[in-house]
């Protein structure tokens, strides 16, 4: 299955999408904003408010009278109070806005994880390890820094605006007119700037994906950079993507920050064409002192949400490409599970009938048939690229084949949910994978509800528990995140052990001793006999020794079969699997 491009998401799209996160955290929110809006409230009566102190004291000395106190103490009480309705206002914001928007992350995070394990594994050969993780990590915090931060500020600045604007008409129409002039102009420069801009934004968010997935791979890779003395060559290709990355992040910025300049101009010219206004109509006794003094202070109030509309725009952009970047991702199809019809509890048969299947339009598989009975030994054999590893890949639908079919027990596995299919395998492969945690918690990982004795005798019969023994804190040492602490020997014991104690119907085993010494082999190889004994198993080896006593050996070039049978047919043949056979026992 080939993975197409799923279609960059609209802004409203993302929104939509969003509140879906929301949604269970909509209350909370919504009271957080109506703090936010509180405060704001209280903010922009604070100036009438100190405005009504100035006016009280003017009127008091104009009139020669002995400045009147109590009126002055008053208009300061009912200030205090705003003062304090405001803190309030704002620490209760802070409590309920974080508290809804972390947990919107945490689903958002958990959402991503879910999304990962369900996608089809072609998904995963396309997509860069560094991308993955740049969206579970750098999109995912921008996101929470644009709602955490940006959201309050965005919801501050048009409240402001609003009440602000309200309270100016209040005071004087014609100087607040002299103010309005100025928005459309600033607007429309907002909107230019930001059509220009959110292009830019949108490649410094590619770039940054693209700088991780550089050094993700220079980070696994780093033995090997070392020992081939390549780590001026790493450099420079770090420097590379570095150097895209400050030139994407340096145009996005730089487009976007014109924005505070040219509105900052044109709001200066605004704010001093209103002053000259306000001054005259206080010397016509239009208005008074007090209002002047406020209407002064809600211009530079009015002009602070318009001053942050370039940081404002900036992280909007920024969170807008980095919703799309996730929400594209989460919109990705995923493997369709299907009920199974019946469950397997014994595999007594498995068969390739006529499958055919390609990565992409050409067919590497043209007509595999294959019949297994319970408790063989099927090993495949052929020359790198010949489909062997594809093989057991349909056999676990990894892949869907695209012709034929693949059936256990006569049933067609694509009629088997994904979970009741795979529960029926245990892998053991060349690469090993242990997770960070006890060498007891990586044997257990196919069975955690195992006891600690049935780890220990999975260990024992995997020829691993005296190893485990030996070290400082047994089955309880902590395997690291790169698996560096144990050697590949053990490790490939330790995978034997898991499969062991799983149990399984199925066990495939690929180039399980291709990368051990012959001494650690003979360990290995009995394991692995008594993890294959009366199971059924498909052994996927380079090495012809270990499958001479195989039941039938499969031997594929160019994804099909081109002779089968045990080990003295195909000699006797002599053919492919003869040639490849004296090959390596020339000697």
């Amino acid at each position: 299955m080939i993975m197409k491009e799923t279609k960059k998401m609209k802004f409203s799209e993302c929104l939509s999408h969003l509140f879906v996160f929301i949604k269970p955290y909509r209350f909370k929110l919504l009271f957080g904003i109506l703090m936010v809006i509180t405060a704001q409230v209280t903010f922009a009566l604070n100036p009438t408010v100190e405005g009504m102190i100035t006016t009280q004291l003017a009127s008091d000395i104009s009139s020669h009278q002995p400045i009147q106190i109590d009126k002055v103490v008053h208009i300061l009480c009912i200030l205090f109070t705003i003062y304090i309705v405001k803190t309030i206002s704002q620490f209760l914001m802070a409590i309920f806005m974080t508290d809804a928007i972390q947990k919107t992350m945490f689903d958002v995070r958990n959402a991503i994880e879910d999304k990962i394990h369900h996608l089809p594994v072609s998904y995963f050969d396309q997509e860069k390890t560094g991308e993955l993780l740049s969206r579970i990590t750098n999109d995912v915090d921008t996101l929470s820094n644009a709602l955490q931060q940006t959201l309050s500020r965005v919801i501050s600045a048009v409240c402001t605006f609003t009440f602000v604007l309200f309270m100016m008409f209040r005071i004087n129409v014609l100087m607040t007119c002299i103010i309005l002039v100025a928005l459309p102009v600033i607007a429309l420069l907002s909107k230019f700037v930001v059509k220009k801009s959110q292009p830019l934004f949108d490649d410094q968010q590619n770039t940054l994906a693209d700088l991780n997935g550089t050094i993700n791979e220079l980070y696994d890779g780093y033995n090997e950079i070392l020992s081939y003395n390549q780590q001026e060559h790493a450099l420079k290709r770090f420097e590379k993507d570095n150097e895209r990355m400050r030139v994407s992040s340096f145009k996005a910025q730089f487009v976007s920050s014109l924005i505070n300049p040219l509105c900052s101009l044109i709001t200066y010219l605004s704010i001093g064409c209103a002053s000259l206004v306000g001054c005259l109509q206080v010397l016509n006794g239009t208005i008074a002192l007090g209002q002047l003094q406020a209407f002064i202070r809600y211009i530079w109030q009015i002009n602070d949400p318009i001053s942050q509309i370039s940081q404002l725009s900036s992280a909007v952009q920024s969170a807008f490409s980095a919703m799309s970047r996730l929400f594209t991702f989460l919109n990705q199809p995923i493997e369709e599970d299907v009920v199974s019809k019946c469950q397997i509890d014994e595999v007594r048969t498995i068969e390739f009938e006529h499958v055919q299947f390609g990565y992409d339009d050409n067919l590497l598989m043209k007509d595999v048939n294959i019949d297994v009975h319970q408790g063989q030994t099927i090993a495949i054999v052929g020359p790198t690229g010949a489909g062997k590893t594809t093989l057991t890949n349909l056999l676990l639908r990894f892949y869907d084949v695209k012709g034929g079919s693949i059936k256990i027990n006569g049933i067609d596995i694509r009629e088997l949910s994904y979970h009741d299919l795979r529960k029926l395998f245990a892998l053991v492969l060349q690469d090993t994978w242990l997770f960070e945690g006890s060498i007891e918690q990586n044997i257990a990982y196919g069975n955690e509800k195992a006891l600690k004795n049935e780890i220990v005798e999975a260990a024992k019969q995997a020829n691993v528990h005296h190893f485990i023994r030996t070290l400082t804190d047994g089955y309880d040492t902590l395997i690291n995140e790169e698996g560096s602490n144990v050697s590949q020997g053990e490790k490939q014991l330790l995978t034997i052990a898991r499969a062991l104690l799983k149990n399984p119907e199925v066990l495939i085993l690929d180039e399980a001793t291709s990368s051990v010494d012959t001494r650690l082999e003979r360990r290995l190889q009995g394991a692995m006999d008594r993890v294959m004994e009366n199971r059924t198993c498909f052994v996927i080896a380079h090495r012809l020794s270990t499958i001479i006593n195989a039941d039938k050996i499969l031997v594929l070039e160019h994804g099909d079969i081109v002779e089968q049978g045990n080990h003295e047919e195909l000699l006797n043949k002599n053919g492919v699997y003869a040639r490849l056979y004296n090959a390596q026992f020339a000697k």
